[in-house]
């Protein structure tokens, strides 16, 4: 079953992002940075998405991510499937932190129960149909809209939306071309899904 060990981003400056992740949210091995400014512009079709158990744990970790240097794109509130907000990092990533529930029961804490790398992509079905071949196995799926995969060995899950509600759920214009910036560390093997997603096999060198 193929997993994901670590999702690595193109930065300017590759240890002040992962600086950032370390701050922000307590992120080490499962984020990682490499020097790269490949040409993009708007959306770069992907969240980094944190789920966590309750409401005081996404206040904490939003602020930590604004104080660490964040932009505001979703101010945390509460909505019909709970509560949660969503921040763009100094490099550009689109991070979400969310619960379900919109009450605290347990004292605060920081722990993120997962971490999932949220995709937006062009054919739901086509692009769950590619990764079932790739050797993940599929969770959850609703349809054409939105699949999630289980995460196997590693700390990170991935998930399919349409790159339009993926935008709308992060509080940015669907709108963007040009490099993805991000490279998916897995334990497989190296293949470029059907959206330009680059997926590369675990190296040493991931971090600098």
């Amino acid at each position: 079953m193929t997993s994901i060990n670590t999702v690595i981003i193109d930065a300017a400056d590759p240890e002040a992002a992962l600086r950032f992740y370390s701050d922000a949210f307590g992120l080490s091995t499962e984020v990682g940075a490499r020097t790269g400014q490949s040409p993009t512009s708007g959306f770069r079709g992907f969240t980094l998405s944190l789920v966590v158990s309750q409401p005081s744990t996404v206040d904490s970790l939003v602020g930590s991510a604004l104080e660490a240097g964040a932009t505001e794109l979703n101010p945390v509130a509460k909505s019909l499937w709970g509560y949660g907000g969503s921040v763009r990092a100094p490099d550009g990533t689109v991070c979400t932190v969310a619960s379900s529930s919109k009450k605290d029961t347990d004292p605060a804490t920081r722990r993120i129960d997962d971490l999932i790398l949220q995709l937006g992509v062009t054919d739901v079905t086509a692009s769950k149909k590619f990764y079932v071949e790739q050797g993940l196995v599929v969770a959850n799926s609703f349809g054409g809209k939105y699949v999630q995969f289980e995460a196997g060995s590693g700390p990170v899950k991935l998930a399919l939306y349409k790159r339009r509600g993926l935008a709308k759920v992060a509080g940015v214009s669907p709108e963007g071309s040009g490099s993805h910036r991000l490279t998916v560390g897995n334990d497989t093997a190296d293949f470029t899904d059907p959206d330009g997603f680059v997926w590369e096999a675990a190296r040493k060198d991931d971090r600098p």
